[in-house]
């Protein structure tokens, strides 16, 4: 597949949340992977409108999407010198076309990062509604074509397999080239990037909590901040204004697990579910 060759943002500063599925008490199943361990990042959908009431507080101005990142897109958006925030949700659960229409009351548009060998599944996306929120403006990208367990893990042809796969059948579903993937799980390493950028990804969003950017081969690398089920609406805002406390308790919280999954290798795995009381 031919993709146009697209200019990205130098490594600088942009704070990216990263959401999962919205979905009603009790109904976390109905919408991307079932289980505790993802329910962990599954938030109620009146949580989730009082974080996006909060978030226009907070400076509302700032919230867009990577094509306010390109360098002929900077000089039309306005935002008083802050960071550009950008909203993001992984898996490709079927909860995005509610999550997509409470952004766009605000005005806004969101990256949904598809795991396409899902797409159809139940409580999955499917090809209609993925092409919908295209057409509506928000972002399409890959969170790779199967989900692996760590895909830090996985060896170069596998990488290339679960990027290839993934961003050839969102293209098609899209109509144009797929520019920008999250990693799933968090388990990112610089073959990951490599692989993405081997593939045509511009863009590539970890789960590591910085605001910090960085270019591999040609990809630009951005962390997002977690946002879970019990996360309140003042830190998220308090995140999108730049304040220092949540970040760096973030930070702490992921360098103590990055070390853990290190350590750990797959037995974190199977303690977490163990722990989560999942089977």
């Amino acid at each position: 597949m031919v993709r146009p060759e697209v200019r990205i943002v130098p490594p600088g500063r942009v704070i990216a949340l990263m959401y999962h599925d919205i979905v009603e008490p009790g109904a976390e199943d109905c919408s991307g992977f079932p289980g505790r361990d993802a329910a962990l990042y599954k938030i109620d959908r009146a949580l989730f409108n009082t974080h996006l009431a909060a978030l226009r507080l907070s400076g509302g101005d700032s919230i867009g999407t990577i094509v306010d990142l390109e360098p002929d897109k900077k000089e039309r958006r306005q935002t008083g010198g802050a960071a550009p925030v950008l909203i993001t949700f992984d898996d490709g659960g079927v909860s995005a076309v509610e999550a997509a229409a409470s952004l766009e009351a605000f005005g806004w548009r969101g990256h949904f990062f598809v795991t396409a060998g899902r797409i159809g599944s139940p409580g999955f996306l499917n090809r209609d509604q993925i092409s919908d929120l295209h057409n509506r403006g928000h972002v399409i990208g890959s969170h790779s074509f199967s989900h692996p367990v760590r895909m830090s893990y996985c060896s170069p042809d596998q990488l290339l397999h679960e990027w290839t796969h993934s961003i050839e059948l969102l293209s098609q579903v899209v109509g144009e080239p797929i520019r920008a993937a999250s990693v799933p799980g968090g388990f990112y390493a610089v073959k990951v990037a490599e692989a993405a950028a081997a593939t045509g990804i511009k863009f590539l969003f970890t789960s590591e909590p910085t605001t910090r950017s960085k270019l591999v081969r040609g990809c630009a690398v951005l962390g997002r901040y977690t946002l879970q089920r019990r996360t309140s609406a003042e830190t998220v805002a308090a995140i999108a204004a730049g304040h220092i406390a949540p970040r760096v308790q973030q930070a702490a919280l992921w360098k103590a697990k990055k070390l853990a999954k290190a350590l750990g290798g797959e037995y974190y795995l199977k303690v977490r579910k163990a722990l989560l009381g999942r089977p």
